[in-house]
């Protein structure tokens, strides 16, 4: 039986021509975040069965890749649960791992500590345009800092990486949980119920607020409780600037949302606007609401007119560290739809921007080892004047062969012969 060429459902192979592509994407993205002083760092691509069934993923732990016991402890014959079986599982986010690392490391790392994490994640997920079973994530995040000044830090960051790879004209949507909590309090909902509201919630702009109403409704909430929690979100359809919005329902809300929150909102877009260098805006989206459980304050997306999807979010975490230790630690993150950005620069038929020319030296096969050693001593002068030198025997069809290095976007050639 001939052994399979593709690869796994959900995984892809990468081509030289993407490649370059993300390559060039990492290295943007590395350089900017350096630039604010995030750190590089590497978790496993395994972490403990328990770490990442802990609650605190939403659908990712449905998602999960669970990996066997290993030899003899492997014993699938006398297994009576999972756990028999199971002990470990490929990590579905950067941020478990991450909270795991700083939880062990702690007394090693500064504080605040600037995390910058670039690595492959696996889910078990349905694969569709933009998303694979393996992708890659590119996290950063700010651990002991408790003040805004992270969620200042992190958007600034972000979108100037998004507008150096070459995006304008993007959103950035915030929200806060506490102003999630505040408006279902309001509309007379139980805190026990909160979790299954936002979940609906969370699909106002696919099914839209009939939708959500019928939702709610189906699932047995009080209808005057439900027409009330829709006519805030009716009052602030046109509400997009944060400090018009937040300063709505803080006088609306009024015993139900603290006075913190709406500051802190405040002043986050007022910094983030002041500090800007990329074309975007920042807009406040009541119905944003993140799947993670672990998030507790600000929350906040991407939003690619050109993609009609979220490329990225994160939030605030200030209970998940405190899993591990016993011991809350202020948390916050923001990660880039790595893999989304590439899928735009390349339908975009993106070109990489080189530094120096690239120049083709296409070597006669006859050639003797002298002369071949002349070629080479000329290739590294070449290079060290800045251009990207390829060395390769000449093919008979010459002609098909140069096609085929233009289009890698070689554009000069130099031919060298025997005689």
């Amino acid at each position: 039986m001939a052994l399979s060429k593709k690869p796994v459902t959900g995984m892809k192979d990468i081509l030289p021509d993407e490649m370059e592509i993300r390559d060039y994407v990492t290295s943007v993205i590395k350089d900017t975040y350096r630039k604010f002083g995030f750190t590089p760092i590497e978790t496993p691509c395994m972490e403990n069965i328990s770490n990442l069934s802990s609650k605190q993923g939403g659908e990712n732990e449905k998602l999960i890749f669970k990996v066997l016991k290993r030899g003899e402890k492997l014993n699938v014959e006398e297994a009576k649960e999972e756990a028999d079986v199971v002990d470990f599982g490929m990590r579905y986010d950067l941020t478990v791992p991450l909270s795991r690392y700083y939880s062990n490391h702690a007394n090693e790392l500064p504080t605040p500590f600037k995390a910058l994490q670039i690595g492959s994640v696996w889910r078990a997920d349905r694969p569709q345009r933009g998303r694979y079973r393996q992708f890659t994530q590119c996290d950063i995040d700010i651990l002991g800092e408790p003040s805004n000044l992270a969620e200042i830090e992190l958007i600034t960051a972000t979108t100037t990486t998004i507008g150096r790879l070459g995006f304008e004209d993007f959103e950035i949507r915030i929200n806060e949980r506490r102003i999630l909590k505040a408006m279902a309090a309001y509309s007379g909902f139980e805190e026990k119920d909160y979790d299954e509201i936002f979940i609906i919630l969370d699909k106002m702009d696919k099914i839209g607020l009939d939708g959500v109403r019928n939702e709610l409704i189906e699932c047995g909430y009080n209808q005057e409780s439900v027409e009330k929690y829709l006519q805030l979100f009716t009052l602030l359809e046109d509400k997009k600037d944060v400090v018009e919005g937040v300063n709505l329902l803080k006088e609306k809300l009024a015993d139900y949302l603290e006075d913190e929150v709406a500051t802190s909102m405040t002043e986050i877009a007022t910094a983030v606007e002041a500090a800007k260098t990329a074309k975007f805006k920042l807009v406040f989206d009541p119905t944003l609401v993140r799947g993670m459980s672990y998030y507790t304050g600000t929350i906040f997306e991407i939003a690619m007119p050109s993609l009609g999807a979220a490329c990225g979010g994160g939030g605030r975490y200030d209970k998940m560290i405190g899993k591990f230790t016993g011991h809350d630690v202020p948390a916050c993150g923001f990660s880039i739809g790595f893999e989304r950005i590439v899928l735009l620069l390349m339908e975009q038929g993106f070109k990489v921007p080189t530094s120096g020319k690239k120049v083709a030296y296409l070597v006669e096969k006859k050639c003797s080892a002298e002369k071949v050693v002349e070629v080479m001593k000329q290739a590294k002068e070449a290079r060290e004047e800045g251009q990207q030198v390829l060395v390769v025997r000449m093919n008979k069809n010459k002609k098909f062969q140069k096609e085929q290095l233009m289009q890698q976007g070689y554009e000069e050639f130099v031919e060298f012969f025997a005689r």
